[in-house]
């Protein structure tokens, strides 16, 4: 691993919110912004039937007969389109996301089965199926304020408030509707879909803090006192509560120390936490601490970002698929979240307390390990298409002039074996001279 001595001290503004493996989490599922959605809308309504009953209350009140009789008539004209929009609603959400389900799957096998993931993260999508599904539920229950009663000084309520909310709820529907489809046809194309992934690894690069290199490593840890097994179910190392983390080991006087790396399969038995310079915590302190699941994450996990894209390129570059093209814009953004680190402290996080003491000390890849994880396959496939191995020498001497020179070192070493598979696989001198030339565009 790749300079693993570096330090990035973890503090000021970059501190970890409390909630926030939670508000992740909660991304990566389809069912929480439509479940509350349908609360709202039950919120909604029963606010506008309210507002419903005090006004034709108030109107009884001031014995204006004639204008709750207006407000009857007009309610009754509405009654249709609700009635309309309540029996049609349902049918609209399933032919929508049918189709929806088609692209996904249609993307997922031209590019890679993990782009599923932004589908399932994309706001629009769940904004749209929350505002269906709750214009849906709004006018049932819409229909069940209408009353038989016809006489004005018996009626208790008139669904003006809530025939006109429908209606809003209906023209967002369309509104939405459109920048659904629009979204989707947008996750469809190569160019959006690696542009997202890139936007999610550089903003959760952000979110990691600039820190800084010091001297400190494991070495300058207390004694290791113990281990922390893990309980739970078999499955990739999502992420950690580091908040948490750090106020439970503050709380016992202890140094904690994640053993897995982020993204990695643990099992149950296997440690995943050390402990330093003291017992360990007790084992409810540390529940939901450490999430598990069956899939990675953009959250915390510094390399998915370039797997991703390394997959992506790689299925462009086979045989099948033969779409060279496909593979430059990987790599276009591989050089660019490679450009991003490139000067950042990798390889340990010491997150700290409020003190400035560390307490969690994490392994994160470190730059060699990215430069492998982004260009080690790439460049394998890379020596049938002049136009992929052109972009990957372009891609690397901008990285060495970007890079210090202690950083150099796995760029120089993947040009060197780049060029020595070129002169190994092509046959025609004026083919390998042509393959060697560094081009921004591949073949620009």
């Amino acid at each position: 691993m790749g300079n693993e001595g570096h330090v990035a001290h973890i503090s000021g503004p970059h501190r970890p919110r409390a909630l926030s493996p939670l508000r992740e989490h909660l991304r990566d599922t389809f069912w929480f912004a439509p479940t509350a959605g349908l609360a709202c809308a039950v919120l909604l309504w029963w606010a506008a039937s309210t507002l419903d009953f005090e006004i034709i209350a108030a109107l009884q009140r001031a014995h204006a007969y004639a204008a709750v009789r207006e407000l009857v008539s007009i309610a009754e004209d509405t009654k249709t389109i609700v009635t309309t929009v309540s029996s049609a609603m349902m049918t609209f959400i399933g032919v929508v996301f049918s189709i929806s389900l088609v692209a996904v799957q249609m993307a997922s096998g031209q590019l890679t089965p993990r782009v599923v993931r932004i589908f399932i993260r994309s706001r629009i999508s769940k904004i749209t199926l929350t505002v269906f599904l709750a214009t849906f539920l709004f006018s049932l229950l819409v229909l069940t304020s209408y009353e038989s009663e016809t006489d004005v000084r018996q009626v208790t309520s008139v669904p003006v408030v809530q025939s006109l909310l429908t209606m809003v709820l209906v023209a967002l529907s369309l509104i939405l509707f459109i920048a659904y489809v629009s979204a989707t046809l947008r996750l469809m194309q190569v160019g959006p879909v690696v542009d997202r992934i890139t936007r999610e690894t550089l903003r959760m690069l952000a979110r990691q803090g600039t820190g800084g290199e010091g001297g400190e490593d494991r070495a300058s840890l207390p004694p290791e006192a113990d281990r922390i097994a893990h309980a739970g179910r078999a499955g990739v190392l999502l992420d950690v509560h580091v908040a948490r983390l750090v106020r439970v080991a503050r709380r016992q006087g202890v140094v904690l120390r994640l053993i897995p790396r982020i993204g990695d399969f643990v099992l149950p038995g296997t440690p995943v936490l050390a402990v330093h310079g003291g017992a360990p915590p007790p084992r409810w302190a540390l529940r939901y601490t450490v999430s598990v699941g069956v899939e990675r994450t953009f959250h915390q996990d510094l390399g998915l970002g370039l797997r991703q894209l390394s997959d992506i390129a790689l299925r462009a570059l086979s045989p099948a698929v033969n779409d060279p093209t496909t593979a430059v814009q990987c790599l276009d953004r591989i050089v660019q979240i490679l450009a991003a680190v490139v000067r950042r402290p990798l390889g340990t996080v010491h997150h700290r307390d409020r003190r400035g003491v560390v307490r969690l000390v994490q392994n994160v890849p470190g730059w060699t390990d990215l430069v492998d994880l982004g260009l080690t396959e790439v460049r394998a496939a890379a020596v049938h298409s002049p136009q992929v191995s052109r972009r990957i020498l372009a891609g690397i001497d901008d990285l060495l002039l970007l890079a210090p020179e202690r950083r150099q070192v796995p760029l120089r070493r993947h040009r060197t074996l780049l060029l020595q598979a070129v002169e190994r696989t092509v046959s025609a001198a004026a083919d390998r001279r042509f393959a060697s030339h560094p081009d921004r565009q591949g073949i620009g």
